[in-house]
């Protein structure tokens, strides 16, 4: 089994580790009903993708 030669910084090893980091999803406003929702994606709550109906949403009574 493969063994390291010498120590590994700490410098070295976080700059490694620099985009391993997690990222919050970019959200936007819903033209048609005002709440958010990750870009590039349906708006859950109304059904609507960049001002067309992509999804009929079922109303309850």
């Amino acid at each position: 089994m493969a063994h390291p030669k010498h120590k590994i910084s700490k410098t070295r090893r976080d700059s490694r580790r620099t985009h391993d980091k997690a990222i919050p999803a970019t959200l936007s406003v819903c033209s048609n009903c005002g709440s958010t929702h990750e870009l590039h994606r349906v708006c859950p709550e109304c059904g609507y993708y960049r001002g067309k109906l992509a999804i009929e949403k079922e109303v309850a009574v």
